[in-house]
Parts: structure tokens; C-alpha cells; sequence
């Protein structure tokens, strides 16, 4: 039994030291300075309840700036979160929207009216801590109209072929 207690009371220490020093590995923050000028408002009317809803539910993840719960400022549970966030700005930033090519922008507007159908989005893991952010009903047809109204009305200014996406030589139909 004291070998056991020679073994774990050493192996405790580090643990607890590693644990305190993994605390002041922190990840950049996702805050942005102010607009940057390529939000999604510059390019399409982005009506007060769907803006509501899309900061309420959405811009934590997708968007420049993150209001951050006082549980991201524990590790690892930072570095967790700031991998979330890195992939949902990736997919999609709202922030970012004007800057996407055509077909990019088609396509993301499907994607929300698919995730939201779905309940896909918001992750049901963010929901767990962030339950203001859950859609109701009627808040869901609101982006999922706002969406397909977004994609009508590319489909009435761009070309058919731009809102397709090229693969290998061959143009891959959007939905």
C-alpha cells in the first residue's frame, strides 16, 4: 500500500501543477474591433426579428464576436470552446457574408433553412448552456422564410451558372 501512496501523492503534484499552468495557455479571444464593413446587412435586408434571432442563436459561433460565458476563461474548456467557434466561422460568418463568392452565399442560405428544418442548429451542445438561444417554432419559419426568400431573390440578380459551384471541370447544381 505505501508504494501505491509513494506513486499517486507524486503524480497528484504534477497534475495539479499542470493544471494551473495549462490556465495561462489561453486561446485568442473571438472579439472583433467593429465592423468590418462585409456583414451580411451591406448586401441583403436583413429584417430587426430575423437580426434578433441571428444574434440571439447564432453569432456566438458564427459571426467576429463572441460574448463569452466566465466558463471559457477555464482550460480546457476554452480551448474546447474556441475549436466550436473557429469551425462554425468557417462554415459560415455573418460578419464575413458580402465577401463570399456568389455560389458560397446560395449555399449557405440553403444551409440554414436545412440546419434550423432539422434541428441541426443551434447545436443542441450550445443549447445545454445557452437556452435562450433555442428557436421557437415561429422563429424558425421566420430564418427558414427569410432564407429561402435570401435565395429567391439570388436567383432573380445572378446568373444560374454563378450559383453553382465548379468541380473538377464539371458545374455541381446548388440546391
Amino acid at each position: 500500500m505505501s508504494r501505491v501512496k509513494k506513486f499517486l501523492k507524486p503524480l497528484l503534484y504534477i497534475v495539479a501543477v499542470a493544471a494551473v499552468v495549462i490556465q495561462f495557455i489561453r486561446p485568442t479571444q473571438n472579439v472583433s474591433s467593429g465592423p468590418t464593413g462585409k456583414g451580411i446587412s451591406t448586401q441583403f435586408p436583413v429584417p430587426a426579428e430575423v437580426d434578433q434571432i441571428l444574434r440571439r442563436s447564432c453569432y456566438d459561433c458564427h459571426s467576429n464576436t463572441t460574448v463569452y460565458p466566465w466558463y471559457a476563461n477555464v482550460q480546457p474548456v476554452g480551448w474546447w470552446l474556441n475549436g466550436h467557434i473557429n469551425n462554425g466561422k468557417n462554415d459560415l460568418n455573418f460578419d464575413e457574408f458580402a465577401a463570399y463568392r456568389a455560389f458560397r452565399k446560395y449555399r449557405r442560405f440553403h444551409d440554414v433553412d436545412e440546419l434550423v428544418s432539422n434541428n441541426e442548429m443551434p447545436l443542441p451542445s450550445y443549447l445545454l448552456m445557452h437556452r435562450d438561444a433555442a428557436l421557437s417554432p415561429e422563429q424558425k419559419t421566420t430564418l427558414i422564410v427569410w432564407a429561402n426568400a435570401m435565395r429567391d431573390t439570388m436567383k432573380a440578380h445572378f446568373p444560374a451558372d454563378s450559383l453553382e459551384r465548379r468541380r473538377g471541370g464539371q458545374r455541381q447544381p446548388s440546391p
